[in-house]
């Protein structure tokens, strides 16, 4: 009798399991429409650079490397711009007043 309820209890953490890496996802997609939506706004009230504006200053200077996009910090009112080249990873914030480079991390 207990080898059936085991099995169940056991079907029953793997398919949670299986299902956390997928929650996980839909977190990260909204955490990046709500960067894109904090962006716009900034943007329309006219605090902030167009996120197209500060890829076309930005993207030319990271010769060789692939643009992965980016994330829109309200707070500090910066853009951190994403990049990959041979598996290493590089971002970029930049001033989403201004445009200016604010640092660069690899």
């Amino acid at each position: 009798m207990r080898k059936p309820i085991a099995f169940f209890l056991v079907a029953a953490l793997i398919a949670g399991g299986l299902a956390a890496p997928a929650d996980a996802q839909r977190g990260r997609d909204r955490q990046s429409l709500r960067d894109q939506e904090s962006a716009r706004e900034e943007m329309l009230a006219g605090r902030t650079l167009p996120s197209r504006e500060i890829e076309r200053r930005v993207i030319p200077q990271m010769k060789d490397q692939k643009y992965l996009g980016f994330e829109y910090d309200p707070v500090a009112s910066a853009y951190r711009l994403k990049f990959i080249k041979e598996g290493h990873v590089t971002w970029v914030d930049v001033d989403a007043r201004t445009g200016r480079v604010l640092r660069v991390s690899r």
